[in-house]
């Protein structure tokens, strides 16, 4: 079967170099063994995400030469349009028994980025009788989570090698749906991945932990669920990684500096593709891929990639 990628871009700002060396190592690796590539628009947060980010995000990635040959601008593969489907999905777990409200604080779900590896308590809202729920949904309107089972999860990673978890002790219940009525990150990236027939997804290892709740979701929903390979993320010299709200090395700032192909040369470098910084062309790249050059640990960038006046 052919190979199916995807970039799932979250338009909450401009992309920066780690967004750009995920992006890369996705379409590498999917033009490489000569599969179709999606772009789905994740603007699941009404308040963070904006179109004008959406449009620039593409444009970006059509100048660097990344292309895709389904979704973009299509409004189908922007999730705002696709919550008729995510509503399905929350349907199915509330019929096996899954779901429930919670009514705890912001505060209180504020380590429950995807991103993120707390585990969350035992939520008390899980013992909540029908009578009980319903009253404290008068006062305070409810998210909605998911019931996990003590059960351990268990992939092997195409980069990161073998991986579990058990869902009750290192997950616990998460949420699918917010107070304000947004879909969670957790339940709408499965519900894509299977609707869009997506068969390799490439991201950050900032995400390995999600992974066992989203092989979980697949598999209570009836589900195929794709291969995982996650990539290291970038890192700035003092060890935190390189993210949209700290601006750092965004693409106004590269497209300054580098053309496409000077800026294709400094990924592949870092990414083990070739043996200096030297421009190529995505296509080149993608003649000559190899998953074993990748490197499995986070990389540190140069400082000097960091000194606005470099």
């Amino acid at each position: 079967m052919a190979v199916k990628g995807r970039f799932a871009p979250s338009p909450s700002g401009r992309m920066h170099l780690g967004n750009l060396f995920s992006f890369l190592l996705a379409w590498l690796s999917v033009r490489h063994e000569g599969g179709s590539l999606v772009l789905r628009v994740e603007d699941l947060d009404p308040v963070r995400c904006q179109p004008a980010h959406a449009w620039q995000l593409m444009e970006d990635l059509e100048w660097l030469g990344l292309t895709w040959d389904e979704g973009g601008e299509s409004p189908a593969s922007w999730q705002s349009n696709r919550g008729h489907l995510y509503a399905a999905a929350f349907e199915a777990l509330t019929a096996q028994g899954l779901t429930y409200p919670c009514f705890c604080s912001r505060i209180q779900r504020l380590n429950e980025a995807p991103h993120l590896h707390q585990v969350s308590p035992s939520c008390p809202c899980a013992a909540l009788t029908a009578e009980e729920a319903a009253q404290r949904a008068l006062e305070r309107q409810p998210s909605f989570r998911v019931r996990v089972p003590h059960e351990t999860i268990s992939f092997t990673d195409a980069l990161q090698g073998p991986y579990a978890q058990d869902l009750a002790t290192q997950c616990g219940d998460f949420p699918i749906k917010r107070s304000d009525g947004a879909w969670a990150y957790q339940l709408a990236v499965v519900v894509d991945d299977a609707d869009m027939g997506v068969t390799q997804v490439v991201r950050g290892r900032d995400l390995l932990s999600s992974t066992p709740r989203q092989l979980w979701l697949f598999q209570v929903l009836g589900l195929k669920a794709p291969e995982y390979i996650h990539v290291p993320l970038l890192l700035a010299p003092d060890g935190r990684r390189l993210a949209k709200r700290d601006a750092d090395l965004d693409m106004g700032a590269l497209r300054r500096r580098y053309t496409p192909q000077e800026l294709l040369g400094l990924l592949a470098h870092m990414a083990g593709q070739q043996d200096s910084d030297c421009p190529v062309t995505a296509e080149a790249l993608a003649q000559r891929f190899d998953w074993a050059k990748v490197p499995r640990e986070d990389i540190t960038v140069d400082a000097a990639l960091l000194d606005p006046t470099y």
